[in-house]
């Protein structure tokens, strides 16, 4: 339970949502179409889950207009269910208020500048000349290395690793054990052996971005990494070096992007995408998950670049003849060339 009660027509005025039924209903939290009983609120948005619209024990429903008439109980109505499910869900689940203070085990340089609103929890260490601003959540365990920046109501939710000169806006949430600002992969080679390039740059982080659990992004080679306003990463995903991210948008997990490559505002790419480095990636591009992105991709649109997954018999099949495209090209090449030649001849000799 979230232990705020709202009125629905509260809700439905928040949410910028159309009222169905009675406006009276109390909404204490949220739960599945499925599961949910008295006092819970549930959305219905993918047509798969319609089937438990007439038997669910929610108190109430967002749906679409077309399924309002078949709603047993009072609603909400939207064009976008999951959209004003967020809405609701934000009013019931709101973030809990930060208290200001630093936990006594938290370790703090004598440079650092903390807001008296911001708070540091326990056996955090804050580096020298580290600046937090008000309403800044520290978790747990989290460490910020020194001349890092947090911009104020940011949260970090514990044991994330912020390393030295990292710049993070407003209201940005980053999950457990991200990294932000670690060395980038930089390595020239000397006959046989690796020569350290040192990593001079830093990452920014815009406004209201989220970073899940266990992501890393890379410090900037020469230039910076950039992170823009709005940007959303899922867990596990790998940012290297200089890598710049436009606004809005999205990234599933385990997604790896390699160095100096830049992706436009509002794009999104699904689980495990792999994108070379030096790519220019433009706004309003999407890819599929498990793509494999080896080129620049500069207008919008959706693409995918992987097989889905078959019967392995089907697959050795398929790699098979993959592997004896070469000689059927060379022998096609050799029919076309020949093909030619008599054609050629037989022009010849009609006009002898």
């Amino acid at each position: 339970m979230s232990g705020v009660v709202y009125r629905l027509a509260d809700l439905a005025t928040r949410a910028g949502a159309e009222l169905l039924g009675d406006g009276e209903v109390a909404i204490s939290h949220a739960d599945t179409i499925q599961d949910a009983a008295r006092g819970a609120i549930c959305f219905l948005a993918n047509s798969k889950y319609r089937q438990y619209l007439q038997t669910t024990g929610a108190s109430a429903v967002i749906l679409r207009r077309e399924d309002a008439a078949d709603s047993p109980v009072a609603g909400l109505i939207s064009d976008n269910p999951y959209l004003t499910y967020a809405r609701v869900a934000s009013l019931l689940y709101p973030p809990a208020e930060v208290t200001g203070g630093v936990h006594a085990s938290a370790v703090i340089a004598d440079s650092a500048k903390i807001d008296p609103g911001a708070w540091v929890g326990p056996c955090a260490v804050i580096g020298a000349n580290v600046e937090i601003q008000a309403g800044v959540w520290i978790g747990p365990g989290c460490v910020i290395d020194a001349d890092s920046r947090l911009g104020e109501h940011s949260r970090l939710v514990a044991n994330v690793t912020i390393c030295a000169g990292t710049v993070i806006g407003r209201r940005v949430l980053i999950h457990p054990g991200a990294v932000i600002g670690s060395d980038g992969f930089g390595n020239a080679n000397d006959q046989g052996t690796w020569v350290k390039v040192p990593q001079i740059g830093i990452v920014r982080i815009g406004d209201d971005v989220e970073i899940g659990a266990n992501t890393t992004i890379d410090r900037g080679a020469l230039r910076d990494t950039l992170i823009a306003d709005g940007v959303r990463l899922d867990n596990q995903i790998q940012i290297a070096h200089n890598v710049r991210i436009g606004e809005h948008t999205a990234i599933a997990g385990c997604a790896g992007i390699a160095g100096s490559t830049t992706i436009g505002k509002y794009c999104t790419l699904g689980g495990g995408v792999g994108l070379s480095g030096h790519l220019e990636i433009g706004d309003n591009v999407h890819f599929s998950g498990q793509s494999l992105v080896t080129r620049s991709f500069k207008e919008p649109g959706y693409y995918s670049g992987n097989l889905p997954a078959v019967a392995n018999g089907e697959w050795r099949k398929t790699i098979a003849r993959i592997r004896r495209l070469e000689s059927v090209i060379q022998r096609l090449n050799a029919l076309e060339k020949q093909v030619f030649t008599d054609k050629t001849e037989n022009h010849g000799d009609d006009r002898d």
